[in-house]
């Protein structure tokens, strides 16, 4: 019987590689990559100019990333990643798995630092495998594979392994072309750049639109992401067209957003404009977290603690929240080009997994923690090893991460005339984007002059909408002091909780301050905003935590408003992004307790609100206001 792959591996976290092989393509295989799969693109392929809604990861390892490897024991290709992002069944520990629902887009972002050189472990009898190196690799465990990152920094492991790492770049590459299937299935090359000085997150992963890429930038030929723009810039200009995506803000201590570059120099017009160039969307949410923001940044956001890690992956060190969540770095941005003139922050949203068993699971349903990849998931795990999956166990999880503070992969929701390379990554660059925490939610977000709520009633209001006004990612400048209006719309996930509420959040500054405001813009039922607090009633909470079930009794499965800003001023560069809440359902760690009797973990909630996040609409003055 074909099981569906519930309980299935979420990805330790992404662990600094200080080491990394340069990987040199010669003549013949930089042919072999111009000859590369182009997947003809069929006559009857769906076109829509008005943009269809898309699905997809743009971050996830197999067996070829060195901590996938080694501390999950991960044996998945990236041929079998793409099928099972496909919806086909493959073979994972011996189960035949298959995904609930297919995914429209994926990227495997394999770490580019030793790529594939672990792997050689598999033969007992190679060279690697009997070096002190693959000795203590082999004994495994959380503490050996720190011994080993220290180790991997002292310098190369020699021109054969720098071989297997190139040799192993090129089967991404070819696995990534195989799985091209233009209007059904869009698999993009891409890979996984692992800064992290000092412990501290600078991770991006690096996405490329063509059929062909370079030898990857590794953090070994640097680990300040300044030199990977340059060098993105450079390749651009050989022909090879990519974006870096920063992840896991959350674990930078303050380093991913901060006020000035990693050599510590006050942000400049270059710095900025190199920044903006090269890395247009941020990741919000992950496996490891979200990073849109923090309690301690956004006290009057009762929605702001939402699967908050606010550890350095490496340890239980505290990651500074200020310069480390992304709703902070939008209002630093506009600081920053009251400064300067440019906005070095000017960031869309994408929500993606990071998971390290090859395997992309967004649901609570098909997700187990840690340690599932290497106990087979569902029935075949003890009860001991799902305890201490969802944190109520005695023995801890091999990562050296607490797994309980953990989720299912995000999604990134693009808005796209076609399922293809060229179509996803134009709406990538655009910042017509939006993060999901796992629903297929729909969301829509326009902001114009004029937007009347007869708008919504058209039958093609959509079309209206491109036509007079600009969508998420998209810049307003200024008209005569009007005002601008913002037509929204979210459509529930119709195999997820309804939607509970539409937010507006709003960011400006004022004498170099930033400045943010959380406004509830339309709702499900007969709630009213309660005029002492402020705030809209909690929806309600239907979770059965005996049995896990929830009822679609409360809430909308669609929600729509054309708002106003309140408190708007002609003179204040502004951004508003959205963010929808669905209502409560229960956490993955819910399920499994239920599933196998054990108690719920104290540690986090019960039930969570999914959510989805819009790349921001940016305001700009008619007349920019003087710097300084």
């Amino acid at each position: 019987m074909i099981r569906n792959a519930k309980w299935l591996l979420a990805g330790a976290a992404a662990l600094p590689l200080a080491y990394h092989v340069v990987i040199g393509f010669g003549s013949k295989v930089e042919a072999a990559q111009e000859a590369s799969l182009t997947a003809p693109v069929p006559a009857n392929l769906k076109v829509n100019p008005d943009r269809d809604a898309y699905f997809g990861d743009l971050h996830l390892h197999t067996t070829n990333s060195f901590d996938a490897y080694m501390l999950m024991g991960t044996k998945t290709t990236p041929e079998q990643a793409y099928a099972f992002a496909k919806g086909e069944t493959i073979d994972y520990l011996g189960q035949p798995v298959k995904r609930s629902e297919p995914l429209d887009f994926l990227a495997v972002t394999d770490h580019s630092e030793n790529i594939g050189v672990f792997n050689q472990l598999d033969d007992p009898d190679s060279a690697f495998s009997l070096s002190e190196l693959g000795k203590l690799a082999k004994v495994g465990g959380y503490e050996n594979f720190r011994k080993i990152v220290g180790l991997l920094s002292g310098g190369r492991l020699g021109p054969e392994n720098e071989k297997v790492a190139a040799s192993t770049w090129a089967r991404n590459i070819a696995a990534a072309n195989a799985a091209y299937q233009p209007g059904r299935f869009t698999s993009f090359i891409a890979y996984e750049w692992t800064s992290m000085p000092s412990g501290q997150n600078l991770h991006r992963n690096v996405i490329f639109r063509g059929a062909t890429a370079p030898s990857p930038f590794t953090a070994q030929d640097s680990t300040d992401p300044q030199d990977l723009w340059t060098w993105l810039s450079k390749i651009r200009g050989q022909g090879y067209e990519a974006l870096a995506i920063p992840h896991n803000g959350n674990a930078s201590n303050g380093l991913m957003y901060d006020w000035t570059t990693l050599k510590g120099r006050p942000i400049d017009e270059a710095w900025a404009e190199l920044r903006a160039a090269n890395e247009p969307v941020s990741e919000v949410a992950q496996n490891k977290g979200t990073s849109e923001t923090h309690p301690v940044l956004s006290a009057n956001d009762e929605f702001a603690g939402y699967e908050i890690f606010d550890k350095l992956l490496l340890g239980n060190v505290p990651s500074k929240p200020q310069g480390s969540y992304w709703r902070d770095a939008l209002g630093r941005g506009l600081v920053i080009q009251s400064r300067i003139g440019v906005n070095p922050y000017k960031d869309g949203a994408i929500g993606s997994g990071d998971l390290h068993s090859g395997l992309s699971v967004n649901s609570a349903e098909e997700y187990g923690g840690i340690a599932a990849a290497n106990l087979g998931g569902g029935k075949a795990r003890s009860k001991d090893a799902a305890a201490s999956e969802i944190g109520v166990g005695s023995q801890p999880a091999n990562s050296g991460l607490a797994p309980q503070v953990l989720s299912p992969a995000a999604l990134t929701g693009v808005w796209a005339e076609s399922n293809t390379r060229e179509a996803i990554f134009a709406a990538l660059r655009r910042k017509e984007t939006y993060a999901t925490s796992g629903s297929h939610i729909r969301l829509r977000f326009f902001g114009g002059w004029g937007f009347t709520p007869a708008l919504q009633r058209q039958s093609n209001w959509v079309h209206a909408a491109y036509a007079k006004g600009v969508p998420m990612g998209g810049d307003l400048p200024g008209a005569a002091g009007k005002a601008p209006t913002f037509a929204i719309e979210a459509v529930k996930d119709p195999k997820r909780g309804n939607l509970d509420r539409v937010q507006v959040i709003k960011l400006w500054q004022v004498g170099g301050k930033q400045q943010e405001r959380v406004f509830d813009v339309t709702w499900a039922g007969s709630r009213r905003i309660d005029a002492k607090t402020g705030k809209l009633p909690a929806i309600g909470n239907t979770v059965d935590l005996k049995t896990g079930g929830y009822a679609n009794s409360i809430g909308a499965a669609r929600l729509a408003t054309v708002w106003t800003d309140p408190t708007f001023r002609a003179r204040d560069n502004a951004v508003y992004y959205v963010r929808v809440l669905e209502i409560p359902t229960p956490r993955w760690t819910t399920l499994r307790a239920i599933e196998y009797g054990l108690p719920l973990p104290r540690d986090v909630p019960a039930t969570i609100q999914q959510r989805a996040w819009s790349s921001p609409i940016w305001y700009s003055p008619a007349s920019p206001p003087t710097r300084g």
